[in-house]
């Protein structure tokens, strides 16, 4: 934001972690539909876009932030909102299936949230996404929503606390007026 204006620096949403992961969350998803699901199933859809809504909507809200604190903050909530159905697709494909989820303490979770919390891009992921079992690559999957929708919570929080401080566009556009004006 310039001394007198009154909208702030806005975008930069490839530096978000949160949207970091959520790109990996898609592509992975993108892959494991492709592998694993029937092309025609209904289920590929719903799964891709709401992958593809996580990553679209932490984008789009980062866009807005700059004159819309309350459309950054409700966006960032469809993301995570998105996030939790799918989460809930990967649940339901290992259970329907009688395959094994992960609990959160096993070697195997911990060994890909290990992987998540050093930031890798998409090719780390992709020689375990491509290769391994269904079983294996919805429960990576899942531990990497996991991770997104932490950081989303995060993310959430934070945007709480600068609304709550810094006010809306209304407020700041006040606020420069009467800087402006001398008052």
């Amino acid at each position: 934001m310039t001394d007198n204006g009154f909208i702030p620096a806005h975008g930069g949403y490839e530096d978000l972690k949160s949207f970091q992961k959520a790109r990996l969350v898609y592509d992975g998803t993108v892959c494991f539909c492709r592998r694993f699901l029937e092309k025609r199933d209904r289920t590929v859809d719903q799964m891709v876009q709401a992958a593809r809504s996580g990553k679209q909507n932490i984008l789009e809200g980062s866009q807005a932030s700059g004159t819309s604190k309350e459309m950054e903050i409700k966006l960032t909530n469809v993301a995570r909102a998105s996030l939790e159905e799918l989460l809930e697709d990967y649940l339901d494909y290992l259970r329907t299936r009688g395959l094994k989820q992960w609990t959160k303490d096993s070697r195997e979770a911990l060994y890909v949230r290990k992987l998540g919390s050093q930031n890798r891009p998409y090719e780390s992921y992709k020689p375990y996404l491509e290769s391994r079992p269904a079983e294996v690559v919805a429960n990576m999957l899942i531990c990497l929503i996991h991770q997104t929708n932490f950081l989303l919570d995060q993310l959430l929080r934070q945007l709480e606390a600068a609304f709550l401080k810094e006010g809306g566009l209304r407020e700041r556009m006040t606020r420069a007026r009467l800087r402006s004006r001398g008052s």
